[in-house]
């Protein structure tokens, strides 16, 4: 088999004694997990680790691979210098994931290195491992902005180089789960969070690795999870493998989920191809949503897609289009998005057309091509984009920040010619002083400028 077994482990610094001076016994679930994973790591005799952790350097478009022959690191960071260890690159197979990853179009290798030192996503796995005995190279390997489906291939990757090279590997996903369980926890409460980590939990019993590559993005940004991506690479990794799955232990006491799960491979099992599923699901979705779009967002596709194709900006407008669109003018946002990630936004506040229908034309092809955060979209992207339309109320004064409503109203922050615009109801957008400090740093206003706010209404088009 390319892989013999894999764990799913947490890294939370404080169940190291020299860290948690007897906190940690808090979750002492957690550490006797964490050993009898180890132990089993150890009874699969690994001849490699792959590690992938959330605290690597982490690109949108780029799968970071640590370079070099091995690396060390410790826990002074959270007051516990003399915890420290060294481990050894299996740079071999480090080269021949990187030429998978190439031969399957997955951008992956070694570049962009910021600190070579072992961070503590990878080192708490390691630290718990050698303690087992456990005493191979590894590898450890950053997670990216990519799709879940992207991440699940780039694991499938690493099995085929696992393959190649005839290593005995075991997969370390190293991952934390929702970081909003508690109102007293480091990173306050959140509803989503305990429901992320119940449905991701029941996954990693399950051994049903699909839901991995299918969570609501909405429901994760919500949660502030930590790991997922992590888990599918793991997935990626045991495609097409039969495996016996074990959720050893569940904890959230400090308000962040720690999950400790094994997964003995058993055998293959041509059902266990979740790619293909995914896609399929995927794909399904999107045409239903295509499907229930309105006129607005209708627009804002045929004029996105045709400056894609063609290079060209619609000179005409569709017949059949409402009279709310062609006889009145307003400023509008087109929003798009793919696979839960933001690809492009771009409005305008007011006006700059006659009509509607022309604002959307206008700033559909400018979110495709001129939002300076997003490379342009390339043609095969089209079919995986959702877009959103949202257009404009005429906007108010207000002389004070208890007049906003973030579901209703979106702000405008001003500075002498300097503007800085947000929409309501974003994800992610949680408070009031969230809504206004996002809008003034947009417009490049300092907090300790004077400025002023204006309020406005949207209606929104998906």
């Amino acid at each position: 088999m390319p892989i013999i077994g894999a764990i799913i482990v947490p890294h939370p610094p404080i169940i190291i004694p020299t860290v948690g001076r007897g906190q940690e016994r808090e979750v002492q679930d957690t550490i006797d997990a964490y050993r009898a994973a180890a132990q089993q790591t150890a009874a699969w005799e690994p001849e490699v680790l792959i590690v992938t952790t959330p605290h690597l350097v982490m690109y949108a478009d780029y799968f970071h691979i640590s370079p070099g022959k091995g690396t060390s690191g410790d826990m002074s960071a959270f007051g516990a210098s003399q915890t420290r260890l060294t481990v050894e690159y299996d740079m071999e197979l480090q080269e021949e994931i990187i030429r998978q990853a190439e031969n399957a179009g997955i951008r992956a290798g070694t570049l962009g290195e910021k600190d070579p030192s072992l961070d503590h996503g990878g080192f708490l796995p390691l630290y718990f491992l050698q303690d087992a005995g456990v005493d191979c190279p590894i590898l450890r390997i950053g997670l990216s902005g990519f799709s879940p489906l992207e991440h699940y291939r780039l694991g499938q990757c690493i099995a085929r180089a696992v393959e190649t090279l005839g290593r005995r590997a075991v997969f370390v996903a190293s991952g934390d789960l929702s970081h909003k369980l508690k109102d007293d926890g480091p990173y306050g409460y959140a509803p989503e969070g305990p429901v992320f980590d119940r449905r991701v939990t029941q996954a990693m019993a399950d051994g049903d690795f699909l839901k991995f590559l299918t969570m609501d993005a909405g429901l994760c940004e919500r949660a502030a999870e930590c790991g997922l991506r992590s888990f599918q690479i793991m997935a990626g990794a045991l495609d097409g493998l039969a495996v016996s799955p074990a959720l050893l232990s569940y904890e959230g006491t400090f308000g962040v989920g720690y999950g400790v799960a094994v997964f003995t491979v058993t055998g293959p099992d041509e059902n266990r191809r979740f790619a293909q599923q995914c896609e399929e699901l995927e794909h399904a979705r999107l045409a239903e949503r295509k499907a229930a779009e309105d006129p607005w967002v209708k627009l804002a596709r045929l004029s996105l897609e045709t400056y894609v194709r063609t290079g060209k900006q619609l000179d005409t407008l569709p017949d059949g289009l409402p009279g709310e669109m062609t006889g009145r003018a307003a400023g509008a946002f087109v929003s798009l998005h793919a696979h839960g990630q933001l690809r492009g936004c771009i409005g305008t506040t007011g006006p700059t057309t006659n009509s509607v229908a022309w604002e959307i034309v206008q700033n559909a092809v400018s979110a495709c091509s001129r939002d300076p955060r997003f490379a342009p979209v390339r043609a095969n992207e089209l079919n995986s984009l959702e877009y959103s339309v949202d257009v404009l109320g005429e906007p108010e004064d207000i002389s004070s920040p208890a007049e906003l409503d973030i579901k209703r109203y979106g702000v405008i922050v001003s500075c002498g010619g300097r503007r800085g615009l947000l929409l309501p109801d974003l994800e992610g957008v949680d408070t009031i002083e969230q809504q206004i400090d996002i809008a003034r740093q947009k417009g490049g206003i300092s907090s300790r400028e004077q400025y002023t706010l204006e309020r406005f209404e949207v209606v929104r088009h998906t």
